[in-house]
C-alpha cells in the first residue's frame, strides 16, 4: 500500500474548521463563565441591573459565534457541506493555516474579554448609570475577535481561487 500525500489534504483542512469552532468555542465558554458568575452577584444586589449584566455576560460568547463560522466556511469550501472533498495536500495545509487566527485569536480574546465585561459589571453595580461606558471595556477588546474573523474568512477565499 502506497502512501499518498494528497489524501492528508483533506484532514488538515478539516482540522483546521474543528480548530477555529473548538478553540474559539472554549474560549467563549470560559468568558461567558467567569462574566456570568459576576453578572450574578450584581442581578442578587439589584435584580432590575439583570438585563444590561446579561449584555455584558454574552460579550466574550461572539469568539464563539466566529469560531463556528469560519468552521461552516471552511467545510463548504473544502466541499464536506456539498461538493467534492478532494483538495491537494498543499491546499489542506492552507485552509488548515487559514483558520489559525480566528482559532488563537479567539480563545484568547475571549477570555480576556471576560475579565473586561466582569470589571465592567463591576462598574455597573456601583453606577447603574454608567452602562454606556461600561460596554466599551469589553467591546475593545472584541476588535481583535473581529481582525482574526476577517483575516480567516479572506484567506480561506483567496486559497479556493488557487490552483494547486
Amino acid at each position: 500500500m502506497e502512501f499518498d500525500l494528497s489524501t492528508l489534504g483533506i484532514v488538515f483542512a478539516l482540522l483546521g474548521a474543528v480548530s477555529a469552532a473548538l478553540m474559539a468555542g472554549i474560549g467563549s465558554a470560559i468568558g461567558v463563565g467567569l462574566a456570568g458568575q459576576a453578572a450574578a452577584g450584581v442581578v442578587t444586589e439589584d435584580p432590575g441591573l439583570f438585563g444590561k449584566s446579561l449584555i455584558l455576560q454574552l460579550l466574550p460568547g461572539t469568539q464563539g459565534i466566529y469560531g463556528l463560522l469560519i468552521g461552516f466556511i471552511t467545510l463548504t469550501q473544502i466541499g464536506i457541506l456539498g461538493g467534492d472533498p478532494n483538495i491537494s495536500f498543499q491546499k489542506g495545509l492552507l485552509y488548515f493555516v487559514a483558520c489559525l487566527p480566528m482559532a488563537f485569536v479567539g480563545l484568547t480574546s475571549a477570555r480576556w474579554q471576560a475579565r473586561a465585561s466582569v470589571a465592567s459589571l463591576g462598574l455597573l453595580a456601583k453606577k447603574p448609570d454608567q452602562f454606556g461606558k461600561a460596554m466599551i471595556f469589553p467591546a475593545m477588546v472584541e476588535t481583535y475577535a473581529v481582525l482574526a474573523l476577517l483575516i480567516s474568512i479572506l484567506s480561506i477565499f483567496s486559497i479556493g481561487g488557487l490552483d494547486i
